[in-house]
């Protein structure tokens, strides 16, 4: 979809850094720090990144493609342990790296503050879980879990790494969430995410953005779109997200 932004014309300008250097940084277990931002602000921040980070190129492309399949339970519990604000919680999906054609089943822990994600590859998605893939996910959970697919969300990612700490940085755009035939798209924000070993505010990006007034803040996109499709869902803690998002535009 061709978008009056110019993301992917100032991210040219960046030094490239292939997949294979990257998974020096792969952060399996670390800490997520999320920032909202609106779309026309972002173009204008982008360039003053350019001295610190490198941009992952992936068969020439630098905004790469992702395609997501969120699993809950029949009543969206992970869905409710992240609303509840529960400290130990699980978000279930496969994921398929476009570029990369690559597919694989992804299960986060978030517990005490820091994220942990182990992964297996898995040869397409599975609107039923497959064998394998359910056994993964119950040693992984450690207990039975009767989970089944709940939505899709596609987006394009770009993602820098940092020429001198161990950091990387995703930053999100033209966020789609669709079910059956339900379909919302979010096109004028941007999900920034800073994954590091431990927190470092001396981060470039970190400073960029206190420089700019944009705080911090929690998000999720898997919330986000169940709620935007399943408007009965509990979503009072959600609220201000929400009303965030749209104030964006």
């Amino acid at each position: 979809m061709k978008l009056p932004y110019k993301e992917q014309e100032i991210i040219q300008t960046f030094e490239p850094i292939t997949l294979a250097e990257m998974d020096k940084v792969q952060l399996m277990n670390r800490t997520d720090t999320k920032f909202v931002i609106q779309r026309v602000a972002f173009n204008e921040l982008l360039p003053k990144l350019n001295p610190n980070y490198k941009s992952l190129e992936i068969l020439g492309n630098r905004i790469n493609n992702y395609e997501t399949l969120y699993y809950d339970y029949p009543n969206f519990q992970f869905f409710l342990d992240h609303h509840n604000g529960r400290g130990n919680r699980y978000k279930v999906r496969i994921r398929n790296y476009v570029e990369s054609n690559l597919f694989f089943l992804e299960i986060k822990n978030k517990f005490k503050g820091r994220t942990d994600k182990k992964r297996i590859k898995v040869n397409g998605f599975e609107l039923v879980l497959s064998e394998k893939s359910k056994g993964f996910i119950n040693d992984v959970i450690g207990k039975e879990t009767p989970i089944v697919a709940k939505l899709w969300n596609s987006f394009g990612r770009i993602t820098l790494v940092n020429k001198n700490l161990e950091e990387r940085l995703t930053l999100d755009l033209n966020l789609t969430f669709r079910w059956e035939n339900q379909t919302i798209v979010y096109d004028h924000v941007v999900i920034a995410e800073l994954k590091q070993g431990n927190v470092n505010r001396n981060s470039a990006f970190y400073k960029l953005m206190k420089d700019n007034k944009i705080r911090p803040y929690s998000i999720s996109k898997y919330c986000v779109g169940a709620v935007s499709l399943n408007p009965n869902l509990k979503y009072n803690n959600f609220k201000e997200k929400l009303i965030l998002i749209d104030k964006l535009k």
